[in-house]
């Protein structure tokens, strides 16, 4: 079985962040590095997540389906009030 290639990347954190790196390590029975590895990849998944709509939103600008401001504002609004509008379109 062939292991993936890997690189070390060394990084300083503050100690309360540490700490707390440490015993989600202690309570869950694994590494520091494998706690590390989980955390990084959520982070870049979420980052990949937001670029990707970020692109999105701007070709929907690009295209011409924006919604007016005023409209939405108004939405947001009535949102307390008894007969809330419906969702801007």
């Amino acid at each position: 079985m062939s292991q993936a290639a890997t690189k070390v990347l060394t990084a300083h954190v503050p100690l309360p962040l540490a700490e707390k790196v440490d015993q989600i390590a202690a309570r869950l029975e694994r590494s520091r590095g494998w706690i590390v590895k989980q955390a990084l990849s959520a982070w870049i998944d979420q980052e990949e997540e937001r670029s990707r709509l970020t692109r999105e939103a701007l070709a929907d600008v690009d295209a011409g389906r924006v919604i007016d401001h005023q409209a939405v504002q108004a939405w947001a609004d009535s949102l307390s009030t008894p007969d809330p509008l419906s969702v801007p379109r």
